[in-house]
């Protein structure tokens, strides 16, 4: 539960509970030395010291002269929490930074029941992103364990930013290590996508084997073919003026037309053909016991197949008839499926520049 501002005047008991100081015995030992000048001239010293450590021990606070954010420091509030209690979560709006006073919150992504990604320990501090970016916090921070907290209002962060040039800078760096932070899990999450996607052997949109399939299943065909001294072609084949069909009737029906092509070649060729999404608007499928001659009159009739099978109103998306062109290379001696790709991509260039809905070889 929130506590109200404490009207102590002493720097050291705005946090002294937090962080279990002995400040009683500082002030008693300040009225000791009452009488004698200098010795209250050197406890004073030793107090300042004393408060200048305690500021040190956080993260916003390092090298800060205590007087300059002294009368700052009572407009603050202490909070405590408990093991477990949410303190920040998105959709919250936030107008305040917490300092971890002892004790240590933990941060969550997506929901408070994902992986853990960080433990705030003593000394560091949260909400100072929402504050800046003037948004909702962007993650869910709950108490780790019984937690001590100073609470800072946005109107007094920034009173400290003008009274101190430390503090300032200090900030600055909060905010940098939270960007690298961020980074770090951006980075981290990108190789487990990568990862996922190289395991990953359905395109989502065609229903088809995507590219990766196709690296782990076509090199063991054609070793197969190659073993049986089989002739083996390759097809690749690419819409037509795709990007045009984009740009005029818009992205969800270029993602129908592909759809619709996709459902075509899948009825054209025949079971043991592996057929793949290679990417973007192409396609490419692997033909085992089939030379090129074969091919090139297999290509003939796909592609009247797909020319005829759309745009004939059966999506209205669809409103004009998709063609293809293609391109058919066999495997040579001691081909590769690398070789055969640059061979099928040849013939597919070739055809393109012959007019396009066109099979070439």
């Amino acid at each position: 539960m929130q506590r109200s501002p404490r009207p102590e005047t002493s720097l050291i008991a705005t946090i002294s509970d937090a962080v279990h100081t002995k400040s009683v015995v500082w002030s008693a030992s300040l009225t000791r030395d009452s009488v004698d000048n200098n010795r209250m001239q050197e406890s004073l010293a030793v107090n300042s010291d004393y408060k200048r450590s305690l500021l040190d021990s956080l993260n916003l606070f390092k090298g800060v002269y205590p007087d300059d954010i002294h009368e700052l420091l009572q407009q603050c509030d202490r909070r405590d929490i408990e093991a477990g209690e949410l303190l920040l979560s998105p959709g919250q709006k936030n107008e305040h930074v917490f300092v971890v006073l002892s004790g240590s919150l933990n941060v969550h992504v997506g929901s408070p029941e994902t992986p853990l990604i960080a433990t705030m320990e003593s000394g560091a501090c949260v909400g100072e992103m929402s504050i800046i970016e003037d948004r909702d916090p962007s993650a869910y921070v709950i108490g780790a364990e019984d937690t001590h907290l100073l609470v800072i209002h946005q109107s007094v962060l920034w009173s400290m930013v003008d009274a101190s040039h430390e503090f300032a800078k200090n900030l600055l760096v909060v905010l940098s290590e939270r960007v690298r932070s961020h980074n770090r899990v951006i980075a981290d999450n990108y190789g487990e996508l990568q990862k996922f996607e190289r395991h990953a052997t359905t395109d989502a949109l065609t229903a088809l084997a995507n590219r990766h399939a196709m690296e782990e299943i076509f090199p063991r065909e054609i070793a197969r073919c190659i073993e049986k001294n089989k002739p083996i072609a390759l097809m690749m084949i690419d819409v037509d003026n795709f990007k045009q069909f984009n740009d005029m009737f818009g992205h969800i029906a270029g993602d129908r037309a592909l759809s619709a092509v996709s459902k075509v070649l899948r009825s054209q060729f025949r079971p043991r053909d592996l057929l793949v999404r290679y990417g973007g608007d192409e396609f490419a499928v692997l033909l085992p016991d089939v030379t090129t001659e074969e091919a090139m009159a297999v290509g003939e009739r796909v592609r009247m197949a797909v020319s005829g099978s759309t745009g004939d109103g059966s999506d209205s998306l669809i409103r004009i008839p998709l063609k293809i062109s293609m391109g058919v290379a066999d495997l040579q001696a001691h081909g590769t499926l690398e070789t055969l790709i640059r061979d099928a991509d040849a013939a597919l260039y070739r055809a393109k520049h012959a007019g396009r809905d066109t099979v070439s070889k």
